[in-house]
């Protein structure tokens, strides 16, 4: 029997469309979620290896809220690109997302690990729309304080991509590997919400749609950082750290801080860097406050 998600009856209560919209070139799966009519709405750019679900907690918890998440391309739902998924390419389709669902730019863009950079490599091409970032990508991964893990991740997906197709593609959605991925991400001791986050991952964490895009998206995970792209950002991005984050380090988060102008950083404690699944609470009410201090603004 599969672990239940404890806001599952909250989200089920929410109303919810799918449509399948062409994006650079691509087939993209988007899901509509709460009141087409809301005064917010928020843009969910997920993470790496992830789809739209992994940021679902939000969706539950801020029923009166418009939320846009879309499946990445190459994961989940949608198609994959006909050339090289590298960030360049997700910042396109991310501008290009955000011109079909959001025309008027009237939407918070809200990227989680991955997605952060995915937001960071052409800030420019969002526009006014204002930016929350959670558990971002702060700093190089090749070369930041986790190096040796993220050599280790190297080494396997480099390892999945050398071996033949059948071979790779078994030790690339290897349960076993997504396993230990999970525990190492996963830093809460309630045994129910590791069951369910384990469980989470085992569902999604192989829903990739190609051997190719998943190698070709870990390496523009590693390609980059969201702090060499700081100066770019415009004043107002909220950044939403875990205390205990092994991924993205919140010393990671309170360097880009500062070298972020304007910028507001919060960070969670007791927490690492699934703050969407572990403190999700904590989480709304960030983005709560953020999104009413845009009400404030306009009264």
């Amino acid at each position: 029997m599969r672990p239940n998600n404890p806001l599952e009856h909250k989200l089920e209560q929410i109303r919810t469309r799918r449509i399948d919209v062409d994006v650079a070139g691509t087939r993209t799966a988007v899901w509509l979620y709460g009141p087409p009519d809301a005064d917010d709405t928020v843009v969910l750019v997920h993470g790496f290896r992830g789809t739209h679900h992994g940021l679902l907690n939000l969706v539950a918890l801020l029923p009166d809220v418009r939320f846009i998440a879309p499946d990445l391309p190459g994961f989940g739902e949608s198609g994959e690109f006909a050339g090289e998924h590298t960030l360049d390419a997700y910042a396109a389709w991310l501008a290009e997302l955000l011109e079909v669902v959001d025309a008027e730019a009237r939407a918070v863009v809200l990227g989680h690990s991955f997605g952060s950079l995915v937001v960071a490599r052409n800030v420019a091409a969002l526009d006014d729309r204002r930016i929350v970032l959670v558990n971002p990508i702060s700093e190089n991964a090749l070369s930041g304080p986790e190096r040796i893990p993220t050599a280790v991740a190297v080494g396997y997906y480099r390892l999945g991509a050398a071996l033949p197709e059948a071979a790779g593609s078994v030790l690339l959605k290897s349960p076993l590997i997504t396993r230990v991925m999970s525990e190492v991400m996963a830093v809460t001791r309630s045994r129910a919400l590791r069951a369910w986050i384990h469980d989470e991952h085992e569902q999604h964490f192989s829903d990739f749609t190609s051997r190719r895009a998943l190698l070709e998206s870990f390496r523009a995970s590693v390609s980059d950082d969201v702090i060499s792209h700081a100066a770019e950002f415009p004043e107002g991005v909220h950044l939403v750290a875990g205390e205990r984050d092994r991924i993205a380090p919140p010393s990671g988060s309170e360097r880009l801080h500062e070298a972020m102008a304007g910028s507001t950083l919060h960070v969670i404690e007791g927490v690492g860097h699934l703050v969407h699944y572990e403190t999700p609470t904590a989480l709304a009410r960030i983005l709560a406050g953020f999104l009413a201090e845009k009400g404030a603004q306009h009264d």
